[in-house]
């Protein structure tokens, strides 16, 4: 399992790098605020994605299931993070710089959402066959 958190933490320090790079001319304290919320939104969202995905997933005891929950949503919203957040970064900063007028940017994120909301129809499909194979294993040991 410790492999896992270093393998996650690994990916959130390229996410969080490659946002910081992202934001661009931004002060340091707004790039801080983007940064923490965007994390705790996608993992909000990750752990919104794991608990659709385990109806019909029968666990043997709850500590089973909080351990799955743990390492999936942690590996999980690490490379949703690393997906979303530089993307979103990228638009902000650009909004920022007025790059980009705002009916523009409204109209990035309407079509960012709707290709978000496949993905997450896809990524709760992977995560209960991947929570059956685990307990598969699991089952065989």
């Amino acid at each position: 399992m410790t492999i896992f958190i270093i393998i996650a933490i690994a990916i959130y320090m390229v996410s969080l790098s490659w946002v910081w790079k992202n934001l661009g001319n931004i002060e340091k304290n707004k790039k801080i605020i983007f940064i923490a919320i965007g994390v705790v939104a996608v993992y909000l969202i990750t752990l919104l994605i794991f608990s659709i995905s385990k109806n019909g997933v029968i666990y043997k005891t709850i500590e089973i299931q909080k351990i799955v929950r743990n390492v999936l949503v942690l590996i999980f919203s690490s490379l949703n993070s690393i997906i979303i957040l530089p993307y979103l970064a990228n638009l902000v900063e650009k909004i920022y710089e007025d790059e980009i007028e705002k009916q523009e940017f409204s109209k990035k994120i309407i079509i960012f959402l709707v290709i978000l909301i496949i993905c997450a129809i896809i990524e709760t499909k992977y995560l209960k066959n991947t929570q059956e194979g685990i307990l598969k294993i699991y089952m065989s040991l």
